[in-house]
């Protein structure tokens, strides 16, 4: 069989709109550069070769989608993506999580500024990696402005005690115990909520089951949704919050761990037969996530929290905004695989990265 891995992606993703709007993941001129080079390939594969697209108009409201800074590839490029791959679990019966909120002004797509309220200084947060029995012991301290809090879906808490407001300079604590295994959402619970989590304020804890162990994974990254609504296109100068279009569910991006087609330009990597385990989070504020990995079947998938069975040969799963899901898929042949929501609205607002397995060769026809 003739190599296909590339030209299966530009069908696919240019079929998507993906290279009209946000994150062109490859153009009729790299796949030509792929037949020569396979690191070339690749590289050229997870070029973002965005273009600045007119504002626009929706309901009245203007739209910013797949607007970027002229020169987004070398920016997309420079940038160092957020950690997708799962931290180790600290040792010991307690787990120490400190988190500082601080307003700070983040990078969402290549150029794209916006002024968000950050749990460690970005968005999401970093992810917490916890074993089920173990206690976790939370401190939030607000360097903020404004009151905030933190609302952890894996605890079992009374949130009238825990998930109360913190003060500007005040510190909070609490204690639970990670009973409930899998991947949970953690989030700013202060009023409005729509507009505290639409700025930045999430993030994912795994909770990784004890008594019914998971298989062996060769890999394993925690990908977090969300969405973006834009004052502006943030490129002269920060975007903030649009209340109408997050009223309006109208985003003007949709990403994976907060930046619009990060892996696409820095791909998730695995050996031919990894197992690679994907914790995903679907932070919305609103939209739901549709996981798909294109190119394969998803081998296992535990959905909607419930660890004690999983469901086998599986397209696509949806998670739910505030939810989470898991799941396993192992692939031998080497290529480009993209990792998305079936939701190509969103792929078209940079919901999109992609695993690459292996070193992919050339590019051919299927």
């Amino acid at each position: 069989m003739k190599t296909i891995g590339i030209a299966i992606l530009v069908a696919l993703l240019s079929l998507a709109a993906l290279v009209g709007t946000t994150m062109a993941v490859v153009s009729a001129d790299v796949a030509r550069e792929a037949k020569d080079d396979a690191e070339s390939a690749t590289k050229s594969a997870g070029r973002a070769a965005q273009t600045a697209a007119p504002a626009a108009e929706a309901d009245g409201l203007v739209s910013y989608a797949g607007q970027t800074a002229e020169n987004a590839e070398e920016l997309a490029a420079q940038r160092e993506p957020f950690p997708p791959e799962l931290p180790p679990i600290p040792e010991g019966d307690v787990v120490d999580v400190e988190l500082t909120l601080k307003d700070v002004v983040v990078e969402i797509a290549p150029g794209v500024e916006y002024n968000a309220w950050g749990f460690e200084g970005g968005a999401p947060g970093p992810a917490i990696h916890v074993r089920e029995g173990q206690k976790v012991q939370i401190a939030l301290t607000n360097d903020g402005t404004i009151p905030h809090s933190i609302d952890f879906h894996a605890a079992r808490i009374a949130p009238d005690r825990a998930f109360r407001d913190v003060d500007v300079g005040e510190t909070i604590t609490y204690t639970f115990e990670a009973t409930d295994p899998g991947v949970f959402m953690y989030h700013c619970g202060t009023k409005p909520v729509l507009a505290h989590i639409a700025n930045g304020m999430y993030g994912a804890i795994v909770v990784e089951p004890a008594e019914q162990p998971l298989p062996k994974a060769d890999r394993e990254y925690v990908l977090v949704s969300s969405e973006w609504y834009l004052t502006g296109s943030g490129i002269d100068e920060p975007a903030s919050y649009d209340v109408t279009k997050a009223h309006a569910v109208i985003p003007d991006w949709v990403t994976w761990n907060g930046y619009a087609g990060q892996y696409v330009t820095h791909p998730l990597t695995a050996d031919p037969g990894d197992t690679v385990r994907f914790w995903v989070v679907a932070a919305g504020p609103s939209l739901d996530t549709d996981f798909h990995v294109v190119g394969t079947i998803l081998d296992r998938a535990w959905v909607n929290q419930d660890m004690s069975k999983y469901q086998s040969g599986v397209q696509t799963v949806g998670v739910p905004a505030g939810g989470g899901a898991v799941f396993d898929v192992r692939i031998d042949e080497p290529g480009l695989y993209p990792v998305l929501s079936h939701s190509f609205a969103s792929v078209d607002m940079g919901q999109v990265g992609l695993l690459k397995v292996g070193n992919p060769k050339g590019a051919g026809g299927h």
